[in-house]
């Protein structure tokens, strides 16, 4: 009986631990949807992950740093004329964004240390949490990556590359998510009965991705500035720059209008999933978590996609930006949440 007591002690320590780690990513995100927002990704011009936790200091520090920046694209071609106090605010955001990750980095590998050596962690889930470090690891490279395409001759980072860099992070959420579930939440023994419903889950998170990773690309090319209108594009349903882009295909992933109005279409498609599966999940009869969190899942969708709106009435206000980036979060929540409470029994037989 201590033994139990004592597993069900460390799998409770486990559990709050991975969920700060996943607030603290939750909050990473936030932070690189403002330094997006507000340009400043590309004021900090050195990869220095140790050094580089030491802001400048003193007036020589700064100066050093605003000499480098003026050699970049962006101050170039945009920021000409820039003056120091204004170099310092886009400067604190892309440190902070980056201090960030380092102390996301201290609070799950230190932790994570002490768990193994310890053996408190079970057999089976060592090479989760290995590849959770792991994936950390990728996301601070994809990071320097992603701001190194912005100072060669643009002066904007590769959207491909900031893709690859938002999704790594949600990647990061979800599994940590995944995870402190496990350790901390039973799935209701009465959950089988809707087994059936988890490839419906699987959908709506499918195109919820889709959805993410075309806002990535709106993000990266700056298409929430081109049409803000909404349903229609101005006076167009389908943007005209769609066709007039040469080769066709790649106007769905790189002309910035065509862009835009694929994220809408994803996005709609999400919305009437979520309510196709909250509408199907009905007849089952679901209770306990599973009831509220396919409730909660259609309100939280409306929620995300009026931000969205509203985000592209407005040109893209940063609060409201980085808003809508926090909801795609809580969208990711509600579905990870609800993979973990319906059980796959046909795979555990």
């Amino acid at each position: 009986m201590t033994k139990n007591k004592t597993e069900k002690d460390y799998s409770t320590r486990i559990a709050a631990w991975l969920f700060i780690c996943a607030a603290a990513v939750f909050m990473m995100a936030l932070i690189g949807a403002i330094t997006r927002l507000t340009e400043s990704g590309l004021s900090i011009v050195e990869w220095a992950p140790v050094k580089g936790a030491i802001p400048p200091l003193n007036a020589a520090d700064w100066q050093r740093e605003f000499d480098l920046y003026k050699e970049t694209p962006q101050y170039i071609k945009v920021n000409r004329g820039m003056s120091l106090e204004e170099f310092k605010n886009i400067y604190f955001w892309e440190w902070l964004h980056r201090q960030w990750g380092r102390i996301i980095g201290l609070i799950y590998a230190l932790p994570l240390l002490v768990f193994w050596a310890f053996g408190r962690l079970p057999p089976e889930s060592k090479p989760a949490f290995a590849g959770i470090l792991l994936l950390g690891f990728a996301q601070g490279a994809m990071g320097w990556l992603m701001v190194k395409s912005g100072l060669v001759d643009l002066p904007a980072v590769s959207h491909y590359r900031l893709a690859a860099h938002l999704m790594l992070a949600f990647l990061i959420y979800a599994c940590l998510l995944r995870m402190a579930f496990a350790f901390s939440l039973r799935p209701d023994p009465d959950a089988g009965r809707v087994t059936c419903l988890r490839g419906g889950v699987k959908l709506v998170l499918g195109l919820a991705v889709l959805t993410m990773t075309w806002g990535a690309f709106v993000a990266g090319l700056r298409a929430g500035l081109v049409y803000n209108t909404f349903p229609m594009m101005d006076t167009h349903w389908f943007p005209p720059e769609m066709l007039a882009h040469k080769p066709v295909w790649k106007s769905f992933i790189e002309e910035p209008a065509t862009v835009q109005f694929v994220h809408r279409v994803l996005g709609v498609l999400t919305l009437l999933s979520g309510f196709w599966l909250w509408s199907r999940a009905r007849g089952f009869n679901p209770q306990g978590r599973v009831r509220l969190l396919l409730n909660f899942l259609p309100l939280v969708l409306v929620a995300q996609a009026g931000i969205g709106i509203v985000t592209l009435l407005q040109a893209v206000p940063v609060a409201l930006g980085a808003l809508h980036q926090g909801g795609a979060l809580m969208v990711l929540t509600v579905l990870v949440w609800l993979l973990h409470d319906i059980p796959d029994i046909r795979s555990s037989k």
